[in-house]
């Protein structure tokens, strides 16, 4: 897929303000600080498409981008980030459990994990959450350049045994790194074959 055009579309603070779901959509979210930003921003091959912040928890609002006026990418808040306040966090809680369960447009959710730490248990919470609710969402593993052939082989084979231990299948990985553009052809093909499924409701 060739990207040629990018369009935001807005911040929405709730699903009633989201665009018109009149296009296939797709979701990213994952752990504050997994690197969601910098991954949109090398999908997209756009250098400050998603703001980039050492600060975790940047995202607030649901960010819509109409990519080649085919299909949305939607980037929303993260979760985990226990410095913001316990209102904040609710409220970024039911932001997103509302879009996820109730965005009819939504074609698939990648959910990002930092490769470094395939077991965390906020990660897990969150996708028995996506497969309770028959969410279709994909597994991107982030920051592959930061470990050895090795290491990443033994990493990936951890997440897949402790999903293994709650779940009958694996859902579809992905590795990337923002650095190297590892992956990018990968999502991007997933997308493009992903449209084909979409209806206008």
């Amino acid at each position: 897929m060739i990207i040629r055009q990018i369009k935001f579309t807005g911040s929405s603070p709730s699903l009633s303000l989201c665009p018109a779901p009149d296009f296939p959509e797709y979701a990213f979210t994952g752990r504050s600080n997994v690197g969601k930003s910098s991954l949109i921003n090398m999908l997209c091959q756009r250098k400050n498409l998603a703001r980039i912040s050492s600060t975790p928890g940047k995202t607030r609002l649901i960010n819509h981008f109409l990519i080649n006026d085919e299909w949305y990418l939607a980037d929303l808040p993260g979760y985990g980030y226990a410095r913001a306040g316990k209102k904040q966090i609710s409220l970024w809680k039911q932001l997103v459990t509302d879009y996820v369960l109730h965005r009819k447009n939504l074609m698939s959710l990648s959910l990002l994990i930092d490769i470094r730490h395939p077991d965390l248990e906020n990660d897990r919470k969150f996708m028995d959450f996506l497969g309770e609710h028959q969410v279709p969402f994909i597994i991107v593993f982030t920051k592959s350049d930061k470990l050895s052939a090795g290491q990443l082989y033994k990493n990936k084979q951890i997440f897949i045994q402790k999903t293994l231990e709650r779940w009958e299948s694996v859902p579809e990985l992905f590795f990337t790194s923002a650095r190297s553009g590892e992956g990018r052809e990968d999502i991007l093909h997933y997308i493009e074959k992903t449209n084909s499924l979409f209806k206008k409701r």
